[in-house]
């Protein structure tokens, strides 16, 4: 496919005016490689290296181990999706952001790869979106979205089958295929078997009192470590009785991806998702 035809498409379905972001800013020491519309905008065409694609490949970081992998198949005219143009390490902090290999993205440009980046558009509530696609792997019924971000409702409330948060837990650990972290602070029955959902860094007091108003007590999300940032957000979580489920960044924004195969197949397009490694320190 045209990559021109491709990135109109993907324009139309995922991004509108009303949606914002800031990635450029903190990407200086890519700079040359990277388009000059996403340093105007942050969102889109990551870097421009081709002019055909022929298969796609998505992630959830484009950490070193995901492009290596996708230059060892030595394939071209490809292109990585990717939900972050940058890769989360908390360990890291107070960078918990690093940027992408220098040397492998120079690879990719004589390999004519292209990378192409969806945030918030992608955690914007519809089909594909992070926080739709996590209530779909839990089993939930999603009745509604919720939290504004950069334009975006980035979150959903929903119904569960399970009476109580442990029995969510333990869905949730076979879902994401690791231990997941948990704060109680209110009693183990789920009230009206109703959830909130923020995939990836929904710990916020903002989020948080909206899910208070709606009478919650539980909510899942992926980054919950209690630290000198998250501090006013369990505290807050704690006088209003909400229990926190976390499952790290990686982990709660996957399922997306994995998701946004299925829409690049609609368009003829081969895609397939390159799994990571969840930092569990998250949680």
């Amino acid at each position: 496919m045209k990559t021109e035809k491709l990135y109109e498409q993907l324009e139309k379905d995922f991004i509108n005016p009303l949606l914002s972001d800031d990635w450029a800013s903190h990407m200086e020491s890519v700079f040359e490689f990277i388009s000059d519309n996403f340093k105007k905008r942050s969102m889109g065409l990551v870097c421009d290296n081709s002019q055909e694609i022929n298969k796609v490949y998505a992630a959830v970081f484009p950490s070193d181990e995901v492009m290596q992998s996708i230059l060892n198949k030595n394939e071209t005219d490809i292109m990585l999706f990717v939900h972050h143009p940058s890769i989360w390490d908390i360990r890291k902090a107070p960078e918990v952001w690093q940027q992408m290999d220098r040397n492998l993205l120079e690879q990719f440009r004589k390999r004519r790869i292209s990378i192409y980046n969806l945030h918030v558009p992608l955690d914007n509530y519809g089909e594909y979106s992070t926080s739709v696609s996590l209530a779909k792997v839990l089993g939930i019924e999603i009745k509604k979205s919720f939290a504004p971000y950069f334009g975006a409702l980035c979150g959903v409330f929903g119904k569960t089958e399970f009476l109580t948060i442990q029995e969510l837990r333990k869905k949730f650990e076979s879902v994401v295929g690791h231990k997941t972290g948990f704060y109680q602070n209110d009693i183990d029955e789920i009230k009206d078997k109703t959830v909130a959902i923020i995939a990836g860094g929904g710990n916020d007091v903002n989020m948080l009192n909206e899910i208070a108003k709606e009478g919650v007590n539980t909510f899942i999300t992926g980054i919950t470590i209690l630290n000198d940032y998250s501090k006013a957000a369990h505290d807050y979580a704690k006088e209003n009785k909400i229990n926190i489920l976390g499952g790290t960044h990686y982990s709660t924004e996957k399922f997306a991806c994995i998701a946004i195969c299925e829409y690049f197949k609609k368009l003829g397009l081969s895609a397939e998702f390159i799994n990571d490694e969840p930092v569990l320190e998250d949680i």
